[in-house]
């Protein structure tokens, strides 16, 4: 497909006096970009579009991005360079005109047990320094307030002359605000003993039930060796000392079948083996065991404050710092508002603007004691963009990552403004977007395509808006989609109730859910729709619940290892040729001895960035030369896996290599359009849009007669929306019940039933506020959902918006 160009647009082969001016890249070709040229104006607003997998991310946050960072990296000396991650440089063959580039990115914050909102930004800083200089009764610097210091910790010791003769030793210590209880955490745990061990055993028998701590394991001989207790004694028989020991004994270093090793009691060491990690980081069995095992409740001595008594006893006007991180932000902006007192008035004006930041980006409905691990890809990208909006550096480039995830129509046009701030502090803007409300702001739009994989990466526009309207590309002919409402909606006769819904900002909320129809719920970011579905209807028997949380999975995962398919695979290959299934992975007996099993061989540089090269054994197949001598239908195991996923399709749909299993799963990932992905492409690859819809079509897999969406939509192509549709029609004429979060306004259109949320976000939220038909909800025009509902699907909507504002 031949680039369209709107008029005046340089051409990329043009190199005029003006190219300071502008972004040059030419011959990228990272990932699946062929060669793409392209000139991107600086100091302007470029939006990126382009259905998922079609090189979007790979020019702007791959090429552009990471190169701005490579060489800022490399100003560095090379010992510094060498406690930095080592960062490749691009394929491309030109790229001129980089400044700083700033990623603000969906990524998910650290989900550690110690981070919050407050302390991934520096309202907690800030709210520890004016506690300390306004608190009363003062009780100690800054330090004294932070629930991650130990209350009382030596940090070193002066000789003081006093006289000509008299010398005094002082001892200086650091104070910290954390909770002794519960150290900081908020919540104590409760470990079950019969879970860990079975006291009727010896150590020898195997009395331990700890995953990773079977007979003949490091872990089970650092304890059955230790000469602490008998191995060979039942555990119910240890004496007080002997059990001490067993279950809580100090670290202690000793020597095991010759080796220095440290031994600790079981119930420390499984506390920072596992406890102090991400539970969804956690492999599955492990998971399973801590559930089991282990019960969190709230420390009784903070009351979940995470603070010690001396910092909470400090306030001011009646508020203490505890008090303060657990006010919804927008009320603590309003509070520090009133506060005036001269000697503090540089820091009272830092963090009210910090706090006013917060409301402005439409998050004033969260609070600064939210774990961090707990905000989704969008809020996690809103907190990220707080430090920039107050920031003095000007000619920087911004990068986004579909900066409008997460957000209800009303919320875009702020987020709008938001951007346009940044491009006019003198920034160059780039936005990766498919929402047409972002994608109208633009002063430049590259549109990427035509397709996705290998039928992407090639700039198909590039030019302004109304260009790209008028450009006939897949971006430009669904620009100005708008979905109608159905002429009729499914009735249903069986309801799921919920009663008294109090999750987070909920007011009590009862609510019938309709089965066997599809339900949206709706409402602005805060209002509590997560809360509600969540909270009170995933994990009900019956429900298969996608949420938003991240694929987890190395460079060897792969859509055919992470959706179960290779399995199937493996055994087909297996029983045609009589060998075993494991000689099929190349993560086990089939692998090449020389990349084992990676294709590429890494050259780590030390300081240097890293080089990944074909291994030469297996020309990047991966396999033994031996194994690729076994065929299924006339392919060996690495054709097959280089197979598109519509292609694999047919390939085990007939013939000899007919398989219904793995046919099962393909024709799912066909259904929610990753057709054009190859069966064995890294995981680490994918864009966002394509790894939510490789879950969605694992899970769609799965048994159950309600599924819960979470915002499905998310990096979906305007094209691609309809696709979506259409499978959860198919869901719902199978039977099924399927339940949607979700802001998208065609999927709105297209339910039976709709349950909004509101009225506003937060405490100002946590109510229905609407629940029946789309159509209704139309002609009411009584909510926020409910207005830009009506004006997406043409209704004439500005006479309730008027009533409403006179």
């Amino acid at each position: 497909m031949s680039k369209v160009t709107s008029k005046g647009m340089q051409s990329p082969a043009q190199h005029t006096a003006d190219s300071h001016d502008l972004i040059r890249v030419h011959g990228a070709r990272e990932n699946n970009l062929k060669d793409v040229n392209v000139d991107i104006p600086k100091r302007r607003l470029t939006v990126f579009t382009g259905v998922s997998g079609s090189g979007k991310s790979s020019l702007v946050f791959d090429t552009i991005a990471a190169e701005s960072q490579r060489l800022i990296n490399e100003t560095y000396s090379a010992f510094v360079q060498g406690f930095m991650p080592t960062l490749a440089r691009p394929e491309v063959d030109v790229l001129e005109g980089l400044t700083t580039a700033i990623i603000v990115d969906q990524e998910r914050m650290g989900a550690h047990a110690r981070s919050t909102v407050g302390t991934v930004t520096d309202a907690n800083a800030m709210l520890r320094i004016l506690f300390s200089r306004l608190g009363k009764p003062f009780v100690g610097p800054p330090s004294a307030f932070a629930f991650n210091v130990p209350s009382v910790k030596a940090v070193g010791a002066i000789t003081v002359e006093r006289g000509a003769s008299k010398t005094v030793k002082q001892t200086f210590t650091r104070i910290g605000g954390m909770c002794p209880r519960c150290e900081g955490m908020g919540s104590v745990t409760d470990i079950d003993l019969a879970q860990l061990y079975d006291d009727s055993k010896s150590l020898s028998e195997g009395a331990l039930t700890i995953p990773g701590y079977q007979a003949g394991g490091w872990n089970f001989r650092l304890y059955a060796a230790s000469g602490f207790y008998d191995a060979d004694k039942p555990i119910r028989k240890y004496t007080k000392k002997e059990l001490q020991d067993f279950l809580h004994r100090e670290p202690t270093r000793m020597k095991i079948a010759g080796i220095n090793m440290t031994y600790e009691g079981l119930i420390p060491r499984i506390q920072k083996s596992m406890l102090s990690k991400d539970k969804e980081a956690m492999q599955p069995h492990i998971r399973a065991f801590v559930d089991r095992a282990v019960t969190f409740t709230t420390c009784s001595e903070c009351g979940g404050t995470r603070l010690s008594e001396g910092a909470r006893s400090s306030k001011i006007k009646k508020i203490n710092i505890a008090d303060a991180c657990a006010m919804q932000i927008s009320d603590l902006a309003a509070w520090v508002g009133d506060l005036s007192e001269p000697s503090v008035a540089p820091l009272l004006q830092a963090l009210q603007h910090t706090l006013d930041s917060f409301v402005e980006i439409g998050l004033g409905y969260l609070s600064l004691d939210r774990p961090s691990g707990t905000l989704s890809g969008g809020e996690a990208q809103r907190v990220k963009m707080i430090g920039h909006l107050g920031s003095s550096l000007t000619d920087v480039t911004y990068v986004f990552d579909e900066p409008t995830t997460g957000l209800h129509p009303h919320d875009i046009q702020r987020m709008n403004e938001l951007l346009l701030r940044l491009r006019d502090k003198g920034n160059t803007v780039l936005v990766v977007e498919h929402k047409p409300q972002t994608i109208a702001i633009a002063d430049h739009v590259v549109d990427l395509g035509p397709g996705a994989g290998s039928a992407g990466g090639e700039v198909v526009f590039e030019g302004t808006v109304d260009g790209l309207r008028a450009s006939g590309t897949l971006t430009g002919r669904h620009l100005d989609d708008r979905a109608t409402l159905k002429p009729s909606v499914r009735t249903s006769s069986e309801v799921l109730k919920v009663r008294g819904a109090s999750t987070h900002n909920l007011k009590n909320v009862n609510v019938d859910i309709p089965l066997g129809v599809l339900v949206v719920v709706t409402g602005v970011a805060g209002s509590g729709k997560s809360s509600l579905i969540h909270g009170s209807v995933s994990g009900r028997d019956g429900v298969v619940s996608i949420d938003q949380a991240a694929i987890k999975g190395s460079r060897r995962s792969n859509p055919a290892t992470y959706t179960g398919l290779l399995d199937p695979i493996r055994n087909a290959f297996a029983k045609a040729n009589n060998v075993k299934p494991a000689l099929f992975s190349a993560n086990s007996e089939g692998a090449c001895p020389t990349c084992n099993g990676a294709g590429v061989i890494y050259t780590d540089l030390a300081m240097m960035a890293g080089v990944a090269t074909t291994c030469e054994e297996c020309e990047g197949k991966r396999f033994q030369p031996s194994v690729l001598k076994y065929k299924l239908g006339g392919r060996d195991i690495s054709e097959v896996l280089a197979m598109s996923v519509t292609e694999a399709e047919a390939f085990f749909g007939s013939g000899k290599a007919k398989n219904p299993a793995a046919h099962a799963i393909l024709s799912g990932l066909v259904d929610v359009g990753l057709g054009y992905l190859s069966l064995g492409q890294p995981l680490t690859t994918l864009s966002g849009g394509e790894r939510q819809r490789l879950k969605l079509a694992t899970y769609m897999a799965e048994k159950g007669g309600i599924y819960v969406l979470d915002e499905p939509t998310v990096g979906l192509h305007l094209a691609d929306i309809q696709q979506l549709l259409g499978l959860l029609v198919r869901l719902v004429d199978a039977g099924k019940s399927v339940i949607v979060i979700e802001h998208h306004p065609a999927v709105m259109a297209h339910a039976d039933w709709i349950i909004d949320l509101g009225p506003g976000a937060g405490h100002d939220g946590g109510k229905i506020v609407f629940e029946g038909k789309p159509a209704d909800l139309v002609a009411a025009r009584s909510t926020l959902t409910g207005e830009h509902l009506a004006a997406y699907v043409g209704a004439q909507s500005k006479p309730a918006r008027a009533a409403r504002r006179g």
